[in-house]
């Protein structure tokens, strides 16, 4: 992997990871069309550069993280129904990963219903009790869990799972960015602790590359993020609805027309 390539794929990262659209699908696309999927690197670097997005959420909201011991709490409480379920079946998951048209076809029925839920939902959106409880933390962790299927979306899961809790788009997706931080960092942790364990090791090069890369990622993400949030609440899920059909049809155009694709 070249500095270039990590910059590119910083910037997927940091862009998508917090958007409705899977991350998860478009680094399929763009690090096959690099010719870099296969890399055994690439595939830990797509998952270190998560922290760099990570501490972007921290920064942009770091007075929300120093209210009460509460807002902790229910983090956890979120996190649990993933870390459950994620350590009983993350077997099934990888073998699932493996499957690109999984990711393609997820895509574009998650866009489908993009373009519909904004109707399906439309009663939260002037809606003032926001309060996030323990119950609804809960339940949130639960829709969460759904993105365990690649090409679903983590913050689209969440999104739409504070919604169905009656919150409206803007605390719905702001609850999602910081449930990403415990969610994120351990699935991080965990990849970086199994590439260890399976013998591998970075070289200064590829520590120059996981630098350059959680920076970059770190600054895109903060744009993400802030754009987002006006972008939901003006527009709400529609375009994004559309963006990822159109995904999704190129991950399946490429599939069948035996372009080399590789999830990581």
């Amino acid at each position: 992997m070249s500095i270039f390539q990590s910059i590119i794929l910083a910037i997927v990262e940091g862009l998508t990871e917090f958007l409705p659209v899977s991350s998860t699908g478009h680094m399929v696309i763009v690090s096959s069309l690099m010719g870099i999927a296969d890399d055994s690197f690439t595939k830990t670097f797509t998952i270190a550069i998560q922290l760099g997005a990570i501490l972007s959420v921290v920064v942009l909201y770091w007075k929300r993280f120093f209210i009460s011991l509460s807002f902790y709490y229910k983090l956890f409480v979120a996190f649990i129904p993933a870390a459950v379920i994620g350590l009983l079946f993350n077997d099934s998951i990888d073998a699932l990963l493996e499957r690109v048209e999984v990711v393609a076809v997820t895509l574009i029925l998650g866009g489908v219903i993009f373009i519909f839920i904004d109707k399906i939902f439309k009663d939260t959106a002037e809606n003032e009790n926001n309060e996030v409880t323990y119950s609804k933390a809960l339940k949130i962790g639960f829709f969460q869990t759904i993105a365990m299927i690649p090409g679903v979306s983590r913050s689209a899961a969440t999104i739409i799972g504070g919604m169905s809790q009656k919150l409206n788009k803007k605390t719905a997706a702001e609850f999602s960015f910081f449930l990403a931080v415990p969610t994120m960092f351990a699935a991080t942790a965990y990849k970086l602790l199994k590439f260890y364990q399976e013998g591998n090791s970075f070289g200064s090069n590829e520590v120059a590359l996981l630098l350059v890369g959680n920076v970059v990622a770190f600054i895109v993400a903060m744009f993400a993020i802030k754009s987002f949030i006006s972008f939901l609440t003006q527009h709400g899920f529609k375009w994004f609805g559309y963006y990822r059909i159109i995904v999704g049809v190129l991950i399946l155009a490429l599939y069948y027309f035996g372009v080399e694709l590789s999830v990581l």
